[in-house]
C-alpha cells in the first residue's frame, strides 16, 4: 500500500490568503465608512436636539406671555429682538448674540445662551403682529432660525438650516 501525503501547494496557500486579505480589507472599508457617517448623524442629531430645546423654551415662554413687544416696537415684520412679559411677570428678551447663539435674558439679569456654541446661528427673525391691545387681533409669533450645524472634525464640514415655528398666545388681549 502506497502512503501518499496530501496537503496544499504553496500557490493554493498564497491564492487563499490573499483572497481573504481582499474580502477582510473590502469589509473594514466598509465598517470604517459606516462609522463616520454613523458619526456625522449623530453629530448633527445633537446640533438640532439643541436648537429644538432652545426653540421649545422660547415657544413656551410667549404661549404663556403677555405684552409682546418686538425690537420695542409693537407689531414688526423681520425684528432681530423680541421681549415678553413671563408668567411671572418678569420680562423675557430673545436675541442673538454677535457669537451667533440665541441668546435670552430675564429681566434685569444677565444674557443667558439658549443654544450650544457648536451651532452657528446665523439669522433669528421675528414677525409680530396682534400686539396692541385694541386691534381684535389675538397676538401670535413667528420665529424663523438658519445656521450650520457641523457634522464632522473639518471647519468646512456643516450643514445648512432653517427653521420656522410660531407661538399664539393662550390668553387674549382682546
Amino acid at each position: 500500500m502506497k502512503n501518499k501525503m496530501r496537503g496544499y501547494t504553496l500557490v493554493e496557500l498564497m491564492v487563499s490568503v490573499g483572497l481573504f486579505a481582499m474580502v477582510v480589507l473590502l469589509t473594514s472599508g466598509a465598517y470604517l465608512m459606516m462609522i463616520g457617517i454613523s458619526r456625522q448623524a449623530q453629530s448633527i442629531t445633537t446640533g438640532i436636539n439643541n436648537l429644538s430645546f432652545a426653540l421649545e423654551t422660547m415657544t413656551r415662554t410667549i404661549r404663556t406671555g403677555t405684552d409682546y413687544s418686538c425690537d420695542s416696537i409693537g407689531d414688526c415684520t423681520a425684528g432681530t429682538t423680541f421681549s415678553v412679559i413671563n408668567s411671572n411677570d418678569k420680562t423675557v428678551e430673545y436675541s442673538l448674540s454677535l457669537g451667533n447663539t440665541i441668546m435670552q435674558r430675564i429681566g434685569t439679569g444677565a444674557l443667558v445662551p439658549l443654544t450650544d456654541p457648536s451651532v452657528k446661528v446665523t439669522s433669528l427673525i421675528f414677525y409680530a403682529s396682534g400686539t396692541a391691545s385694541d386691534d381684535d387681533l389675538q397676538p401670535h409669533v413667528t420665529i424663523i432660525v438658519s445656521g450650520e450645524v457641523p457634522y464632522g472634525p473639518g471647519p468646512e464640514q456643516k450643514k445648512s438650516f432653517t427653521i420656522e415655528t410660531g407661538a399664539t398666545m393662550r390668553g387674549t388681549d382682546i
